[in-house]
């Protein structure tokens, strides 16, 4: 993930120390905490790889602020945002849209995690397989049989754009404000410059030499948090609006000795 700066980390370490004793009185709380979030993975006997070290003091009592230095930068920010800490130096929605997605949107996760892992060395294929990822999670939100949109695969991001928010009546429904329908238009606007980044800008299409394909990191960085913030809106928009439907599982009377 992008590199969080030493000055802005020490910030967000004091807050999250600060905000856990305020949540978990005691050392042994606290201890709890941290261990929900600790990974241990034994290898052999006397060989053992852990996501971070827990760092215990003479008197066995968890040494919080230098645990909490050894803990990455990801992690870090996954327990500010667990713990309700506004981190405003940070656009966040990185690690909360992987773990929003792990689950219930397997292609779309895996095509993401592709796709974070070019930002860097790759920015245009980065760019091209965020694209992929979104048009995937709406493509299963359009798949919902209370939906009932059918697809043919090959549907553009812009039009799955346009077919859920015509659902979800946030454009370009008449009924509702002006301010509403003008910030689904944008989002629509956003979705169609991401897929013309991709199909213009990027290798994914055939390409010469004199065309210009996106280098620098920060257009994908830039790419890839507004797919995040679209992904993450519309899977809660959804979720929202249209929670799982409860199956009622009848119980077995047993049967009476009379």
């Amino acid at each position: 993930m992008q590199k969080i700066s030493p000055k802005y980390l020490m910030i967000l370490i004091k807050n999250i120390e600060s905000a856990i004793w305020t949540e978990y009185k005691t050392y042994k709380d606290v201890k709890y905490y941290i261990d929900k979030w600790h990974t241990l993975e034994q290898q052999d006997w006397n060989n053992y790889w852990e996501n971070f070290p827990i760092v215990i003091k003479e008197s066995k009592d968890i040494d919080l602020i230098t645990t909490l230095h050894g803990i990455d930068d990801e992690t870090l920010l996954k327990i500010a945002i667990d713990l309700g800490i506004e981190t405003p130096d940070f656009i966040p929605s990185i690690p909360i849209f992987r773990n929003e997605i792990k689950s219930s949107y397997t292609t779309a996760s895996q095509t993401f995690e592709d796709a974070f892992k070019q930002i860097e060395e790759h920015p245009d294929i980065a760019i091209g397989l965020v694209n992929s990822a979104l048009e995937s999670i709406i493509k299963e939100i359009l798949k919902d049989e209370r939906i009932k949109i059918s697809l043919k695969g090959s549907e553009t991001l812009y039009f799955l754009v346009s077919e859920v928010l015509k659902f979800f009546q946030l454009f370009p429904n008449s009924d509702i404000p002006r301010e509403i329908r003008t910030i689904g238009s944008s989002l629509l606007s956003v979705c169609k410059s991401i897929e013309a980044i991709r199909s213009d800008k990027t290798k994914f299409h055939g390409k010469t030499g004199e065309d210009y394909i996106v280098n620098d990191p920060i257009y994908a960085y830039f790419v890839v948090n507004s797919v995040t913030t679209i992904g993450l809106f519309l899977k809660k928009y959804f979720e929202k609006k249209f929670p799982p439907p409860i199956i009622k599982v009848k119980e077995k009377i047993d049967e009476l000795p009379f």
